[in-house]
């Protein structure tokens, strides 16, 4: 199993359209062998320590595999909403792990 943390900081006044993306695109992770586990919206009085801005969410997801993660990256249905993500998403950070 493979785990993506996903660091995500949406442009201000745009928070709609990226709810929107997510709406489309988040369902087809089950197509590909993947889950998300925690969606988070932190606020900044939760936060202990934060060097730079604080994401808007925070997502964690699984898949089963790399080629999972992969198809559902190349989804042509997902790839059809991605102008929502451009116009929304100031900068992501992903990162990519495996459970110890």
């Amino acid at each position: 199993m493979l785990y993506f943390t996903q660091l995500i900081y949406v442009i201000p006044g745009q928070e709609s359209v990226f709810h929107e993306f997510e709406n489309h695109v988040l369902p087809l992770l089950t197509q590909y062998g993947g889950s998300l586990l925690l969606r988070v919206r932190p606020s900044t009085g939760d936060i202990i320590a934060c060097e730079g801005e604080v994401p808007y969410e925070v997502h964690l997801c699984a898949f089963k595999d790399q080629a999972g993660f992969d198809a559902y990256a190349q989804d042509k249905h997902r790839q059809q909403f991605l102008h929502l993500k451009n116009k929304s998403v100031k900068s992501m950070l992903l990162v990519k792990g495996e459970a110890l």
